[in-house]
């Protein structure tokens, strides 16, 4: 199965760069927010084509029980926020006719190893700014709930992947809770640990299937 790797910065997958190589799974540094990912992925995929395209990362957990460095698969993913204001109501760009704004993870044909789904799945929110104020998450939580990962740029990996019709996936890890920014309790290394411990897995049962 040929496969493409896309992560925002060389970062997170810089420990899994080795087995990608390895198992000849391209990958794809696309630098961080919504429009770099879309462009590096429109570019690349103009003169490539693959069976499936994997999305990883890191992100933020609205929900305080998650676990740090917890990993979770994401099923469907929105642009935070994309439509318009009517004074104190928000209008999404679905319900004004000139768009979507939820875009959703499209699963191969074949079979994926077991690694892939004893994931837990979960829904994502993409923004261009990362909360850290306590009005705007209380606004968030009452709206979604507390199951919801915060990136930026899960829905523009899997915008790209829906319009050109391609198996897609997104998995992330959890770096740090959505709270008033405090970087003291993030943990980052851990979630790069999980993600790429899961990563080289996958891969490499991937390719030699």
């Amino acid at each position: 199965m040929k496969t493409l790797v896309v992560a925002a910065t060389e970062l997170e997958i810089s420990a899994s760069i080795p087995t990608l190589i390895e198992t000849n799974t391209d990958y794809l540094v696309t630098g961080v927010g919504m429009v770099a990912t879309a462009f590096s992925m429109g570019q690349h995929l103009s003169n490539n084509s693959y069976d499936l395209l994997i999305n990883v990362g890191i992100a933020g957990t609205f929900n305080p029980y998650h676990q740090l460095g917890s990993i979770h698969r994401i099923k469907t993913d929105r642009i935070h926020e994309f439509g318009a204001e009517n004074d104190q109501d928000f209008i999404p760009i679905d319900s004004l006719g000139f768009g979507n704004s939820v875009f959703v993870e499209i699963l191969p044909q074949l079979s994926l190893p077991a690694e892939f789904y004893d994931i837990p799945y979960i829904d994502g929110i993409t923004v261009n700014k990362a909360h850290g104020s306590e009005d705007s998450i209380k606004k968030i939580k009452n709206e979604y709930g507390l199951g919801l990962l915060e990136s930026m740029e899960g829905a523009a990996f899997f915008y790209v992947a829906n319009k050109l019709r391609i198996p897609c996936i997104q998995v992330r890890t959890i770096s740090n809770l959505v709270e008033r920014r405090n970087t003291e309790n993030w943990n980052i290394p851990l979630a790069l640990k999980e993600l790429n411990t899961w990563l080289q897995s996958f891969v490499t049962v991937l390719q030699s299937s």
